[in-house]
């Protein structure tokens, strides 16, 4: 019935057009313009052969694809409520923006959360709760025995996000906030351009298997230039990015729309040539070869901390690992663990929702490897994926961690609507695009304040929460004091719903659930001794 309705209506259309135009009535063209253009409009429906909907439903199809393209939008602020947005909901973004404005994030009329339901986590307070300390903030250095410059990083830093994937404005404003508030700013692979050394923010150089700014013109990492970055004061830390949360399993890809002269200066690479990374890198391609590499880019550097990031996937390629660092007897200063809930500029969605293991379970997994195999004294590890609140940062130093590291709550705070055109280069606030009329929106100065201001306010957060547990720092958080409901009369704590090595475990007797894999992991290859279903 709508069809023919449409058609009909076509016809009418244009019947219209015809008349006036043969109709010597003053202003008629003002009326047989728009009807002349429906009508070829409609005619053009009828006979194209792409979309299916128009060529039925001439002209009032394209109500659907209308509705379509403001659909997000229209979700995001009149359907769904505070607490069910995704990738975050609009409670936590909305904390993010009033702390990034300078306030302390408070809501009247208690929790709109389900407390019973079963997943819910939290913390217990004490009714010996302490005052908040004042003075220095919490931190956590960065280097192991072989390491000869230690780095001092804040407990909440800005996340892996390169210039090319962000504008240059909103990389100022990142590394000027880092500046001001003395936290780290990991470049992401894109490497080091001007806009990160222009405030002088400690940095943490991330280096993937395209090796940007330090690459051959073949692709192969370059010693050379490696070196005469690393050096740079601003540098503080170096990170070997293995694989990235969102898509783990593949290399960094950049759009060639935002590929202009800057970013193909800063990268070595070509202007508007879309940047895919090789998935592995070729310098190294076995656990010990990675651990040489670690050991090479520390004495290139002179000494600084040098690390890696990954998303786990196979327990025992990560094992093997550990194997490969007490055969060398060396390894990492830190490891970044990126959870596969992790965000990015631009990723296939079946990666993005089904690859990669969520960073709950990698983190404990991390933890607990590193601990059985006698290693984690010397070693830190790091998080990052959907770190934006001061629990936030607490639960993950209850399952592991030392120190968060945030990507996305840092882009909220430089303006970020989370509007997801990352990809397409029309970010609407200048955060994600080298559109310079876009980028424009994004003034410096302010959200320099802006990113000081929301990670200032989240580590104080953080630091009131363990004082309301009655401890002195966050050293003393452990997995007896975060709490998850497991059905809806039972609750219980990450102790006693994990099993938790003991220091060496691995090396004298695997417990069940890691035999295998630790029997099939070797230092030499990351392929499986054994392959079979239970050791891959």
């Amino acid at each position: 019935m709508i069809r023919w309705i449409a058609v009909l209506g076509l016809v009418a259309t244009a019947a219209a057009a015809i008349l006036l135009t043969r109709v010597h009535i003053n202003g008629w063209w003002f009326v047989a313009a728009p009807l002349t253009f429906l009508a070829i409009v409609g005619i053009y429906d009828l006979f194209q052969p792409w979309h299916s909907v128009t060529r039925n439903y001439p002209v009032i199809g394209h109500g659907r694809f209308m509705l379509e393209r403001i659909r997000p939008e229209i979700r995001q602020y009149f359907v769904e409520s505070n607490i069910e947005g995704r990738p975050y909901d609009r409670e936590t973004r909305d904390l993010v923006y009033d702390r990034a404005k300078g306030n302390h994030g408070e809501e009247p009329f208690g929790t709109p959360r389900d407390v019973n339901a079963v997943g819910y986590e939290f913390v217990a307070h004490s009714l010996r709760a302490k005052p908040k300390p004042d003075g220095v903030l919490p931190s956590v250095r960065l280097g192991g025995p072989k390491c000869t410059q230690p780095y001092d990083i804040a407990l909440l830093n800005v996340s892996a996000m390169s210039f090319g994937s962000l504008s240059a404005n909103a990389i100022e404003a990142l590394n000027g906030g880092a500046a001001k508030g003395g936290f780290a700013h990991d470049t992401g692979e894109g490497s080091i351009s001007k806009h990160h050394t222009k405030h002088g923010g400690d940095l943490i150089w991330e280096i993937a298997s395209a090796y940007f700014g330090c690459r051959t013109p073949d692709g192969h990492f370059d010693p050379d230039k490696f070196t005469e970055r690393a050096n740079l004061d601003q540098v503080k830390a170096i990170s070997i990015k293995i694989s990235q949360g969102a898509k783990p399993g593949l290399g960094g890809l950049l759009p060639g729309a935002k590929v202009n002269e800057e970013v193909a200066r800063a990268r070595g690479v070509k202007v508007g040539e879309t940047i895919v990374s090789p998935p592995s890198h070729n310098a190294f391609d076995s656990p010990l070869g990675l651990i040489d590499f670690i050991d090479q880019l520390r004495e290139l550097s002179g000494g600084k901390p040098v690390g890696f990031k990954l998303c786990i996937g196979s327990r025992r390629e990560f094992l093997a690992i550990c194997k490969a660092m007490i055969e060398r007897g060396s390894g990492p200063d830190f490891i970044i663990v990126d959870g596969s809930e992790g965000g990015t500029g631009a990723g296939p969605v079946e990666f993005e929702d089904n690859v990669g293991m969520p960073l709950t379970e990698a983190l404990m997994f991390v933890h607990n490897s590193l601990v059985g195999s006698g290693l984690r004294a010397d070693i830190k590890i790091g998080v990052s994926g959907k770190v934006a609140t001061g629990i936030d940062i607490v639960k993950r130093i209850c399952q592991g961690a030392d120190f968060t590291l945030a990507a996305r709550a840092m882009m909220f705070a430089v303006g970020c609507i989370q509007a997801q055109k990352c990809h397409t280069n029309h970010c609407p606030v200048g955060v994600t695009t080298q559109d310079p009329w876009r980028t424009r929106a994004l003034v410096v100065p302010d959200k320099i304040e802006r990113v000081y201001q929301f990670q200032a306010k989240t580590i104080n957060s953080a630091m009131q929460i363990v004082a309301s547990m009655g401890l002195d720092s966050f050293d003393d958080l452990n997995p007896r004091k975060l709490f998850r409901r497991v059905d809806p009369q039972v609750t219980k704590t990450y102790q006693d719903l994990f099993n938790w090595l003991e220091p060496g475990e691995l090396l004298i007797a695997p417990p069940e659930g890691w035999t295998r894999d630790w029997a099939a992991a070797s230092p030499h290859t990351f392929e499986a001794v054994r392959d079979t279903p239970a050791a891959k």
